[in-house]
């Protein structure tokens, strides 16, 4: 299993250098410390028992609040809700529900500013590992919590500022790792009813979605290496989510709608 792993990131690194935009220009030790970063954090999840304690207390909060969301589907659904009988009634009473109530939730913790010293923390290991640009940190930690299409707005006033590598950064953390709201959706879809099961997925996709950051700013900086100065230091935006409590939850609400919707 440990061979067939390291064979499969040769071949993945060997495909990317292929399609390198500028093969000299690739940073080697930055793509090793990268895959050191990934086994760093794999082993503390699967080893340290403090580290493996905090994603199971992290797990279980998910999964709490996908029944809170389950009660409320009930409550406006009824008898849709438990319907089995067809994927439709699952995917559309279930599911969507769930990716509309995670999004309310972290446009709450957004206001609140915790959500920020979360994603602050998991950039700031980021840039000091792979020494990379401040807003790319930020916008690829941004995605492990609140996906591709909120992550951006950390660092909006950098957007127009950012190189071409930078950019491709930002889309590939927003394409490898899974939002809130679909993380959710995924653990409900999967874990169904049973709670252990819920459970289990939670930790696990919660792992691959942390893992996959580092991974996807590797694999943008090998297809398109930077070349340009870039800022090295970055503050999230201060971009409110509303006037208040009550406004914050209303507009992620809103914009969990809209997600559903595309969905």
């Amino acid at each position: 299993m440990i061979l067939r792993s390291i064979l499969g990131i040769a071949a993945l690194t060997a495909v990317l250098w292929l399609f390198s935009s500028n093969k000299k220009a690739i940073n080697w030790w930055m793509v090793l410390k990268g895959l050191g970063l990934q086994f760093i954090l794999a082993l503390g999840v699967l080893k340290v028992p403090g580290v493996s304690w905090a994603f199971e207390k992290f797990s279980l909060a998910a999964v709490t609040l996908l029944d809170f969301t389950r009660e409320g589907s009930t409550f406006l659904f009824g008898s849709l809700i438990t319907d089995t009988t067809g994927f439709g009634y699952l995917f559309a009473f279930q599911v969507l529900p769930t990716v509309i109530f995670f999004s309310a939730v972290t446009s709450l913790l957004y206001y609140f500013g915790i959500l920020q010293k979360v994603v602050k923390a998991m950039a700031w290991v980021m840039q000091k590992t792979l020494r990379l640009s401040g807003a790319e940190s930020l916008a690829a930690a941004g995605n492990i919590f609140i996906g591709q299409t909120e992550a951006p707005l950390l660092v909006k006033p950098y957007i127009t500022k950012m190189s071409r590598s930078e950019l491709l950064s930002l889309m590939a953390g927003g394409m490898a790792t899974i939002a809130g709201g679909v993380l959710a959706a995924y653990i409900g879809y999967l874990g169904g009813d049973d709670p252990e099961r819920q459970l289990f997925f939670a930790k696990h996709l919660l792992t691959a979605s942390v893992l996959s950051a580092p991974a996807a700013l590797i694999s943008a900086k090998i297809l398109l290496p930077e070349t340009e100065d870039v800022e090295v230091v970055a503050e999230i935006s201060s971009q409110e989510m509303g006037s208040n409590a009550l406004d914050a939850i209303s507009n992620g609400t809103t914009e969990g709608v809209k997600l559903a919707v595309n969905v």
